[in-house]
């Protein structure tokens, strides 16, 4: 991975661009889902282009879209009643557009994963100076034109206004109105998180592990925050999925996610060499659009998605069989798919402001069914997408090319990477 990175040079300062007509003044309620705290930071986008768009076209169907999805041209607040919520005020001040150009080639880029480096969200994402992230716009975006007529998109969302399959949608939309500006969208946005608000009484039926605490002598946050961390990207190909399925059958049947979730989790948790007695937690955000009564309309882009959780030991963990743990996280998504658990999540934070507890947790997110990969503006899907950063989550990314292969993105301190690869790519 080359060090040397090239200089963005802007030849303009960023834009607001605002909706095309006026829009509704007002506030929007965020659910309890919208207001965890591990939501509030902004989710960053990388998508690579052959051939590049120019940029006052793209500034006019942002513009259009924007006028659709009027809160994201708004900004995040706390809430005058009560501070530990936010709210979107809908004011249709404008999301922020930055235009670049560096001498680098889109293979040059994408060579030996160069884009992994951490040195590259300076260069892609112009900076803006803030106090906390309430003062940074939900949405901005970079588009870095390079020598070889190839461009970067770099896109950052505020996640407690959107989930992955909310930003998807969005960024689809705007791809759409790119295409075909005289078109009408295919699923018009719902704006309305009240659909997701508590019951009147609240009730709560279940245990929620994701909200419960453990005291430990060892506290996980805290060692990864004192270790320099490096972001590791592989690429888990058919036939390596395959192997890891056959170590479940003929006895259990998995998934491609629950096969390779319970591999990266153990790879991971065997390369920290972590206290054997550790009790430990794996969250995985599993949808529960279709599971919630009524169910969230098709055009709902806020996040609907419950956290799967996952509890056992280090030393379980590591010297389990296959088997054994995707069971663990088949039970665990198994046992929130349901309209009664949705409600009681939402129902317990509203009663006991809970928050997830993240002292002894990996986060695995699956991107390969979202449609990042396909988002064309016209001259073609990406050649690359990614997280432009992974610290806080691990992301499963879907396949640009025609290996079909799924990428693991996940930050592990530097030290141990070596050791995590080594165990991703040979431990079956």
């Amino acid at each position: 991975m080359s060090d040397e990175l090239p200089v963005c040079v802007y030849k303009s300062q960023p834009v607001l661009i605002c909706p095309e007509k006026p829009t509704p003044k007002c506030s929007l309620y965020l659910s309890n889902i919208d207001n965890l705290n591990f939501l509030r930071y902004h989710f960053e986008l990388l998508f690579v282009y052959r051939k590049s768009i120019p940029i006052e076209d793209l500034k006019s169907s942002l513009s259009k879209v924007l006028f659709h999805y009027y809160p994201v041209a708004g900004r995040i607040r706390n809430c005058a009643e009560n501070e530990d919520r936010l709210e979107v005020d809908c004011n249709g001040e404008g999301a922020l557009l930055a235009e670049g150009f560096m001498d680098f080639t889109v293979d040059e880029f994408l060579k030996d994963n160069t884009w992994l480096n951490m040195g590259w969200k300076d260069r892609l994402l112009f900076k803006v100076d803030a106090q906390s992230d309430l003062e940074i716009l939900p949405f901005r975006i970079q588009v870095t034109y390079l020598s070889c007529g190839g461009m970067l998109m770099c896109i950052t969302m505020y996640h407690c206004m959107m989930d992955g399959f909310g930003g998807s949608k969005f960024l689809h939309d705007w791809a759409h109105l790119h295409t075909k500006p005289n078109m009408d969208l295919p699923i018009p946005p719902i704006h309305n998180r009240e659909l997701l608000k508590p019951r009147i009484p609240l009730e709560i039926p279940f245990d929620h592990p994701e909200f419960t605490d453990v005291t430990q002598d060892f506290d996980l946050p805290t060692y990864l925050q004192s270790q320099q961390l490096a972001p590791s990207c592989l690429s888990m190909t058919e036939s390596h999925i395959q192997c890891l399925k056959v170590l479940c059958e003929p006895s259990l049947k998995c998934s491609t996610f629950e096969a390779l979730a319970s591999h990266v989790w153990r790879c991971y948790i065997k390369a920290l060499n972590l206290p054997s007695s550790l009790k430990i937690k794996l969250f995985i955000p599993t949808i529960m659009r279709t599971k919630i009564e009524p169910n969230l309309p098709k055009g709902y882009y806020g996040n609907g998605f419950v956290l799967s959780c996952v509890e056992t030991t280090v030393q379980e963990l590591v010297t389990a069989e296959m088997n054994h743990v995707v069971k663990l996280i088949q039970e665990a998504k198994r046992r929130v798919r349901s309209n009664d658990y949705v409600r009681s999540v939402i129902d317990i934070i509203e009663e006991k402001r809970v928050q997830p507890v993240m002292s002894t947790t990996l986060v695995i997110s699956d991107w390969v069914t979202i449609g990042f990969e396909k988002l064309d503006f016209g001259e073609g899907k990406p050649v690359h997408m990614s997280q432009l950063a992974s610290e806080a989550w691990c992301i499963f990314l879907p396949p640009t090319s025609d290996s079909n292969a799924i990428k693991v993105l996940v930050s592990v301190p530097k030290k141990n990477v070596h050791d995590f690869e080594s165990y991703m790519m040979n431990d079956f």
